[in-house]
């Protein structure tokens, strides 16, 4: 499956997108199309809220980590500002999609 970027400026793979792909390959309405890739974000959202790890085999692991409060700078000012404990989200590719990137390819699809 070939996925062209609409425009140059950003070059990304968008919900819209990949909600079009539903519809051409696999054949679900738009509005079924559309459904599924919210419903699919959501999901992964709701997890990684809950403090749960998502997995995706074969791409990689959403992960949530705690950071510790530090002292941190206004590089303008150079007054030092504390910076607050706060929870990030991580990602990590799996050595499947590092090989594929390192490669070139996406197994018999290519996306981009």
């Amino acid at each position: 499956m070939e996925l062209a970027v609409d425009s140059l400026d950003s070059p990304a793979l968008t919900k819209a997108q990949l909600a079009d792909l539903l519809f051409d390959e696999i054949g679900l309405n738009k509005r079924e199309s559309k459904e599924m890739v919210d419903a699919f974000f959501e999901l992964i959202s709701q997890s990684l809220v809950a403090g749960e790890d998502v997995k995706l085999s074969g791409f990689g692991n959403f992960q949530i980590r705690t950071k510790a409060p530090r002292p941190g700078r206004n590089p303008r000012t150079g007054e030092e500002i504390p910076i607050e404990a706060r929870r990030v989200v991580t990602f990590h590719a799996s050595s499947k999609l590092k090989e594929q990137i390192q490669d070139g390819t996406a197994d018999s699809r290519t996306v981009g």
